[in-house]
């Protein structure tokens, strides 16, 4: 039998694609699109498509295989066409028609046969700080566990991936990004991914907010409606968050789904001016924090938009009051609006969200 088949029909792949959907169902780890689960075998990995669902993955068909042990062999001898995915795809009998997961890399790299990623907002909360390392050294002390600084998604990520993990390596805290989990099952990854999760979020996170009546009255009739997430209306109402959100993005998923940063309304603004405004020169920007009112976002927002506005104010209330933060750079959020990897990602996303 071929081995990549050997492989898709061991009963861990099916352990693999209960516990990827069960990530994918939480919203505090997995937003959308976002996030990634692989399964390898000498060489052999299946891994999730891009622009899939990991919430499907027990009911579509949303894994691809790949030559791992050729991807390694590339990004260790610094072949500069190792960043294309595809080079790497198996023709392989019934396997979907779908590209490889930006992160590839990543999981190839990885000597683990099973490596979760999410985007877990307690972990996401922890890596833009700029004190990040010193906190992860501390809170996950004696999990294996090391910080990358940011680095943009795929090839470059791997390289930085490189630069520090080594064969002990368990736990990749991603800086301005997310949790990386391994594990030579995937209980073994599941359990880990989530001890991370617990030993990071904070104690209590009480955060929330409703927006005002006058506010939603000057919705009707426009293009606009309220966030209808708690956490992201809170950060209209404190000025804490409104500080941590008003800047550049804090994390690549940010960007690619709602534009740079956000845009905070000036005194006497609507929503819609407010939103031209800060869309002038740049991507049009899909969140919009009018201070002690509300926060507005698109009225035709699809489903991974949609994860991604809550994701925003999740984040954000477990962000620690007066904590320094880390932005991407201008030019981090340019390589993440124009890269084709991404525009890929988000065209495979329809208005229908999850069926995309």
């Amino acid at each position: 039998m071929n081995p990549f088949l050997e492989l898709r029909n061991d009963a861990e792949f099916e352990r693999l694609r209960s516990i990827s959907a069960e990530l994918g169902r939480d919203p505090l780890q997995v937003q959308g699109p976002g996030g990634n689960t692989s399964l390898k075998r000498d060489g052999q990995m299946w891994i999730k498509a891009s622009g899939t669902w990991l919430a499907e993955a027990d009911t579509r068909d949303i894994m691809v295989p790949v030559f791992s042990g050729r991807f390694v062999a590339a990004l260790q001898s610094g072949d500069e066409d190792a960043g294309d995915t595809a080079r790497f795809l198996a023709d392989v009998d019934g396997a979907p028609a779908l590209h490889s997961s930006i992160e590839t890399s990543v999981h190839a790299l990885l000597d683990s046969p099973v490596v979760l990623h999410t985007h877990c907002v307690a972990t996401i909360a922890i890596a833009i700080r700029s004190d990040a390392e010193e906190i992860v050294r501390d809170k996950l002390a004696g999990l294996d566990a090391v910080f990358i600084p940011y680095a943009k998604p795929g090839l470059d990520l791997a390289r930085a991936i490189m630069a520090r993990a080594t064969g002990s390596t368990k736990i990749l805290i991603l800086g301005n990004h997310g949790l990386v989990a391994t594990g030579q099952s995937a209980g073994e990854a599941r359990d880990r991914l989530f001890e991370v999760s617990r030993r990071l979020e904070p104690a209590s996170v009480d955060l929330a907010g409703e927006a005002q009546a006058a506010f939603v009255r000057s919705l009707v009739g426009t293009d606009w409606v309220p966030a209808p997430f708690e956490t992201t209306q809170a950060v209209a109402f404190h000025d804490g968050l409104l500080e941590i959100a008003d800047g550049n993005s804090l994390y690549p998923d940010h960007v690619v789904f709602l534009g740079p940063g956000c845009v905070v309304a000036r005194e006497g603004e609507t929503v819609a001016e407010a939103a031209r405004r800060g869309s002038a020169g740049r991507s049009a920007r899909k969140l919009v924090i009018c201070p002690g009112k509300g926060v507005a976002i698109p009225a035709d927002a699809n489903a991974a938009t949609l994860t991604l506005v809550r994701a925003f104010g999740d984040v954000l209330v477990r962000v620690a009051p007066g904590s320094d933060v880390t932005r991407l750079s201008d030019q981090q959020e340019n390589e993440l609006i124009n890269w084709d990897a991404e525009k890929l990602r988000q065209a495979l996303n329809t208005s229908d969200g999850a069926t995309a």
